[in-house]
């Protein structure tokens, strides 16, 4: 059956099969030998995008502060 690959990293030491199987480049592993009799080329790495920045409101839940203890500390701070 053939398959198609993608570089799953960037510094090709890993690919995908388009069944979602994950390929070390290790010449003693048969998927990988098999990748290379079959003559196939890999789709070139694509980085996955960055993650959004975090909101105020999800900065201020991660720090474990309620907003009214964001404000008592504010509060505290500026009548120090």
């Amino acid at each position: 059956m053939p398959y198609t690959y993608i570089w799953s990293r960037a510094d090709k030491t890993q690919l995908q099969r388009d069944d979602g199987a994950y390929i070390p480049t290790d010449p003693e592993n048969r998927d990988y030998a098999e990748f290379l009799a079959s003559g196939e080329t890999a789709a070139d790495y694509v980085a996955p995008p960055a993650p959004a920045e975090p909101t105020a409101e999800e900065k201020l839940a991660a720090s474990g502060l309620t907003l009214e203890e964001f404000a008592e500390l504010v509060e505290n701070v500026l009548n120090a």
